[in-house]
This record gives structure tokens, sequence and C-alpha cells, in this order.
């Protein structure tokens, strides 16, 4: 007996045509007739499947925060698992660069990103950090990688040589790196070691007087000695 045709739509086919869609043309360029259309059926059959396009872009974002590792935390100590997330975060937003405004406007009621925040917060105050600054962390770490991801900086320079030459001589060398692909790379580096530097320097400094205070002997120990 031949086997039942395979099904034109799930979930997870709407889901990856609707990010092709976003990838390809932006985040207005989504519609439910669009998006029909490119699977090959009628709009009403996507409502089978996903109640609104809200619903799927909350969809969307879920299955792209998949690509994010926060697996270090507990595992690792916090530096290194700040530095494993925060580079798995970067990668998967620059793969997708349309969906960023989506998904910068913050974890909300959506399960990814509350995921997310749940996974760092917990991992450095499980790490030691007190709970009001592994919030400002968190929230410094999301600044760092959608501002990372929100546009190419050396692709903003104009092509124009003369121009920065005249009237912009300062740049000059600056308009020159655009054609280096890996220069908005090097840049997110050295803004994330910068980072955690400072973090370090500030972890040395909440530590201190917390060791301090271990070493120091008790009444009894002072007074045998």
């Amino acid at each position: 007996m031949p086997r039942p045709p395979a099904p034109l739509l799930s979930v997870d086919r709407i889901r990856t045509v609707a990010l092709e869609i976003i990838d390809q043309h932006g985040l207005e360029a989504l519609t439910m007739r669009r998006l029909a259309h490119r699977l090959g059926v009628q709009a009403a059959s996507l409502y089978n499947h996903v109640q609104t396009k809200e619903q799927l872009l909350h969809d969307v974002a879920n299955e792209l925060a998949t690509e994010v590792d926060t697996s270090a935390f507990g595992r690792l100590d916090w530096r290194e698992a700040l530095t494993i997330y925060l580079r798995s975060y970067r990668a998967a937003l620059a793969s997708h660069p349309n969906i960023v405004p989506l998904l910068s406007a913050g974890p909300g009621n959506r399960e990814s990103g509350l995921k997310l925040a749940d996974a760092v917060h917990g991992g450095l105050v499980s790490a030691g950090w007190p709970p009001k600054y592994a919030t400002m962390i968190g929230a410094a770490t999301k600044y760092l990688v959608f501002g990372a991801a929100m546009g190419s900086f050396s692709h903003g320079f104009i092509d124009d040589e003369q121009l920065y030459a005249e009237r912009y001589p300062n740049l000059t060398q600056a308009h020159l790196l655009r054609a280096r692909a890996e220069i908005d790379t090097e840049s997110f580096e050295l803004a994330l070691r910068v980072m955690l530097d400072g973090l370090t320097n500030l972890w040395e400094r909440l530590e201190r007087p917390e060791r301090q205070h271990r070493d120091q002997p008790t009444g009894d120990q002072g007074h045998r000695d």
C-alpha cells in the first residue's frame, strides 16, 4: 500500500519559510498571504497551524534563540560562560539581521527571551555576583550584542574616497578598513574583551572585602595568638 503523501504544511516548515522571507526582504515583507503563496497553499490553511502573524513571529524568534548557547553557565567560570553566550548570540543575529529589530524589543512575554535572561541571571548569581549586578550585566550584554547586530559599522562608509580626503581627512584610514570583511568581528571582539576586563576588575573589587572578612581571625584566634 503506498504511503500517504507528506503534508504540505507543518509548523516547522511555516517557520522556516517565514524566516527565509524575513532574511530576503525584511520584517515588513512577511504577510500571511505572501507566506502562503511561497508555500503553495491558501492563506486560510496557515491558520490551522498558527493563529496570528504575531504568534508566528514569536515562534520564529523562539526558534532562533535555540542557536544561542547558555550551556556554559554553571559549568565554566562566569567570564568564559559570558564569552560563549555572547559570541553565539552575535552569530545567530548576524545570520538573520532583518529580525534583529523584533528581538531587540526585550524579553516581554516571549518564551525565548525569558529563558535566555533566566539562564544568564541564574548563572551569574550562582557564580557569586549579587543579583543587582547580575541584572545590570544581563542588560549590558544585551546592549553589546544587539548594538553589534544592528548593522555593519565598516559598511556605513560611502564609496567616494575623495570626499573623505577633502572633507573628513581623519576618517580616511577608517574608510579604507571597510574593505576588510573581518573588521566588524574584530570590533565586536574588542568591545567584548573590554567589557569582560571591566567586569573582572569589578568582580575583584566586590570579592576583596568578602575575602578579607573570611580571612580575618576570630576573637578567640586573636586571643590565642
